[in-house]
């Protein structure tokens, strides 16, 4: 099963904290390509699909439970869901746990988790070039286009600043969350 493949090479690959060069600025608009639609389950079993966002920006969120870089960005994008929500942006979480729910309700639950989160698949990986480290964000525009590409942990400044462009500068700086990287 690819599946099992996938989560081989992540538990071998780890979680990752990218380095300077990997970190992608967001995209000018003319070099950006459709993101893949995709439709996943969400926590009710209600399908969810990508497109279903277009006309927001959208934080798109490859991680898993077990993810310790995953842990420090989740507190972020709580906050960024709840202070960019009525400017047009949403985030969606993308779980990678082979467990599935059951191990992905009560981390999300403990957490209070804000915003949809889905139970990725290996298919869903691959549309999006192999999701090979976590956690892995896409950052998609209004018109569904990949605009920014984050692979490993980066600074939350670093996501306010692409959301701010994003929605056209229309976001204040959401105050920083103790212990974690900013």
């Amino acid at each position: 099963m690819r599946y099992a493949l996938l989560f081989a090479v992540l538990c071998l690959a780890g979680c990752v904290t990218a380095p300077e060069s990997v970190r992608a600025a967001v995209k000018a608009e003319t070099k950006r390509n459709p993101a893949p639609n995709f439709s996943l389950k969400d926590a009710d079993g209600k399908v969810v699909k990508l497109s279903d966002y277009k006309g927001k920006v959208v934080l798109l969120n490859f991680w898993a439970t077990w993810c310790g870089p995953c842990k420090i960005e989740i507190p972020w994008f709580i906050e960024f869901e709840q202070n960019y929500r009525d400017k047009g942006f949403a985030v969606l979480g993308v779980a990678m746990d082979e467990e599935g729910w059951a191990a992905v309700k009560p981390f999300v639950a403990a957490r209070k988790v804000n915003y949809r989160m889905l139970i990725g698949d290996d298919m869903t990986a691959q549309m999006y070039g192999g999701v090979d480290s976590l956690p892995t964000s896409f950052l998609i525009d209004r018109e569904g286009r990949t605009a920014a590409t984050h692979i490993g942990l980066v600074s939350k400044k670093v996501y306010q600043d692409d959301i701010a462009q994003l929605l056209g500068g229309s976001v204040l700086p959401v105050p920083p969350v103790s212990g974690g990287a900013k």
